[in-house]
């Protein structure tokens, strides 16, 4: 009998290392760009945080397009 998980984990993705990477990106612009004299701050932290969900989310749909449909044979360690 053969069994099967639905997609790899995902740490083991491309996707994931680019979400973290993309996340890191817009935190470290957020707290670097900042109000210098007679200019507003242009990039706020409540923006860098609507960014940051929004490529969250985007990992998640990717993630649920992924695992639809795909398959992985399972090995089950037994020891």
């Amino acid at each position: 009998m053969s069994r099967f998980t639905e997609t790899k984990a995902a740490i083991k993705t491309t996707e994931f290392f680019a979400m973290i990477g993309v996340i890191a990106a817009i935190l470290v612009a957020a707290a670097s760009i900042g109000a210098s004299e007679g200019h507003p701050d242009r990039f706020t932290g409540s923006q860098a945080w609507l960014y940051v969900s929004i490529v969250a989310v985007g990992y998640m749909i990717s993630r649920g397009l992924a695992k639809s449909g795909s398959r992985e044979p399972y090995t089950e360690d037994r020891r």
